[in-house]
């Protein structure tokens, strides 16, 4: 793999467009591992109304994997980019040895329009972060969803206080 250097004489990796990992990731799978231990998932603190269920926001699985991951040199980096029909979310694991691993999502736009755009990006941003992290969503009440029921009125009423605080 070619090199360039930055402004500071760092290297930095040239990469294609198919290069999903660093060329080695084993110092990354160690730290991944061991923050992957530590981390509890992401509550579903946050209410879906057209669905009635509840769901983990990005914030809150930013505040589930971010300590872990910078207690164990890991970072994130979220980026996007669009071509004419598509729009991709791109979501980087980076360890501090300059391991990498990284994950591009195709996400649908309904609509061209400032709300859209930034529903697709934090709706893209929320799932690959989570899916790059291995963190997944937990029910606070195991009983609060029914496969046939969905979300019960009072975890739904739990959801919505929790919102407003």
């Amino acid at each position: 793999m070619e090199e360039n250097t930055n402004s500071t004489g760092d290297s930095i990796p040239e990469t294609t467009e198919s290069q999903w990992k660093s060329d080695k990731i084993d110092k990354l799978a160690s730290a991944l591992s061991k923050a992957q231990s530590e981390m509890k998932g992401a509550e579903k603190k946050s209410i879906n109304p057209f669905f009635n269920s509840g769901y983990a926001d990005l914030h809150t699985v930013i505040e589930s994997s971010f300590p872990h991951l910078t207690n164990h040199g890991l970072s994130v980096i979220q980026g996007n980019e669009s071509r004419p029909g598509e729009f991709f979310i791109t979501t980087m694991l980076l360890h501090e040895s300059g391991q990498w691993i990284k994950s591009k999502l195709k996400m649908p736009i309904e609509k061209v329009t400032a709300q859209s755009i930034g529903s697709t990006i934090t709706y893209g941003r929320r799932y690959g972060l989570s899916a790059i992290t291995g963190i997944a969503q937990y029910d606070d009440d195991g009983n609060a969803v029914s496969p046939k029921e969905g979300i019960t009125k009072n975890h739904a009423k739990t959801l919505i206080t929790n919102q407003g605080a």
